[in-house]
């Protein structure tokens, strides 16, 4: 399941200014030239490699991700049989965060519990683009295609920003939900809406800030969001237990503080990668490419996934850092798609 939208989308209002693709370098690095490498929890980036490399179809992924699996220390394993590639496109890295909302809500509708989550009809399947936000939301013929009720209709608009989450219900159990489909439309960010109207300036913009103002606008902030007609419908996950994380581009849990979304144009899904985020909390980690997200378009762009719930999301919210993204790929590989020097 791909990621629907993530969180970058409604944060990076410059994303819509489109930036020419440069063709990409590909320089072999050694490991020695990667930050803080040694002091790195190798054994947590294996464990995350794991979850997903034995689906990997390519003789030399499988081979490796055999090889991961007969318990080998894991920090001799990755230099003994990787090799750190940066790959650039011309355009600065950037990293952002995400995260999986949790709401509350119920399985049947009450006073509280208002704002129906739905399924994908299948009128919505046959047709391309199918109705607006908007008249799915003031419509009478999504009936019968609730999968639950929410108490905020705010959480549930990130919610579909994200693409999955999940809801606790009255009774202390909770009920996962995995990207379902969408109505077609092109996604508008109402981040880029609010600095349009002169609101909010670019640096200023971030969900709790959104959040906050249509909260405080109720009739303008509904306008907000019915300013983006794309509309994100769900499916039920009854097969990942609550203590994992969401499902991610590879229809595998993916893990908090070692999965990031990568664009797959550059960086091979599954594959380890190298991070250097600077800015606030500078990071150096190693983690797993294995989401996608329809803003994380770049060489050096990525999006680390931060965890579950209301402080993983501020956690997320507040970062957008520059730094060094580094891929590591299999040798032969590595060499086969190095750059040539200019003579």
């Amino acid at each position: 399941m791909i990621r629907a939208c993530g969180l970058a989308i409604w944060l990076s209002v410059s994303a819509t200014l489109a930036m020419a693709e440069d063709e990409a370098t590909h320089t072999v690095l050694e490991f020695s030239d990667l930050r803080g490498w040694t002091k790195d929890d190798h054994g947590a980036a294996l464990d995350a490699f794991l979850m997903t490399c034995r689906d990997l179809n390519d003789p030399d992924w499988r081979a490796l991700c055999a090889l991961a699996d007969q318990d080998p220390d894991p920090r001799g394993f990755f230099e003994l049989f990787f090799r750190p590639v940066l790959i650039e496109d011309g355009r600065p890295a950037l990293f952002t965060g995400y995260f999986e909302p949790e709401l509350d809500g119920a399985l049947q509708p009450t006073s509280r519990f208002r704002f129906p989550v739905y399924r994908e009809p299948r009128a919505a399947k046959l047709a391309n683009p199918w109705y607006t936000r908007r008249e799915i939301e003031t419509g009478d013929f999504m009936r019968g295609h609730e999968i639950a009720w929410v108490d905020d209709p705010v959480e549930l608009f990130f919610l579909q920003i994200q693409g999955s989450g999940r809801i606790r219900l009255p009774d202390g159990n909770v009920l996962r939900l995995g990207y379902g489909g969408s109505n077609g439309h092109e996604y508008r960010s109402i981040g880029a809406e609010l600095v349009r109207r002169g609101i909010y300036s670019l640096h200023q913009v971030s969900a709790q800030v959104i959040k906050n103002w249509v909260r405080r606008n109720p009739i303008e902030g509904q306008e907000l969001l019915w300013h983006n007609p794309s509309y994100v419908f769900f499916r039920k996950i009854g097969s990942v237990p609550a203590e994992l994380g969401p499902l991610g581009a590879m229809n595998r849990s993916i893990t908090a503080g070692r999965t990031v979304a990568i664009d797959p144009d550059f960086v091979p899904l599954g594959a380890p990668v190298w991070i250097e985020k600077e800015g606030a909390g500078p990071m150096r980690r190693l983690m797993i490419a294995q989401d996608t997200g329809s803003a994380i378009k770049g060489a050096q762009r990525a999006d680390i996934f931060i965890g579950t719930g209301d402080q993983a999301g501020r956690k997320a919210g507040r970062l957008r850092d520059p730094g060094r993204l580094v891929v590591l790929l299999p040798i032969q590989r590595a060499y086969a798609v190095a750059t040539e020097p200019d003579l």
